[in-house]
């Protein structure tokens, strides 16, 4: 789990992934739920590519995490993610 933009970054070129948000998913002129394009994962036409500075702009205005996946057990690279609200109370 990190916070790091240049962690987030890393990972997210290990992969090709593009800083993205879901379409429909928008707050005013801001972005909605964070993703990332991945190529060959998680294809959407409803993904939406942004600027990294709109997508961590985004990211830290909402006190996110990241939580990600470096490697499957079998040490194949793994395109898990997930944000997160550390804050967010649920129920």
């Amino acid at each position: 789990m990190t916070t790091n933009h240049e962690v987030i970054q890393r990972w997210a070129r290990a992969r090709d992934a593009k800083p993205a948000t879901i379409a429909g998913t928008e707050r005013g002129d801001r972005p909605g739920v964070l993703t990332f394009n991945i190529p060959g994962y998680r294809e959407s036409s409803r993904i939406r590519e942004v600027s990294w500075d709109d997508w961590f702009r985004t990211f830290d205005s909402r006190g996110l995490n990241l939580i990600y996946q470096e490697q499957l057990r079998d040490g194949r690279q793994s395109n898990f993610f997930r944000t997160e609200n550390p804050n967010r109370e649920d129920g």
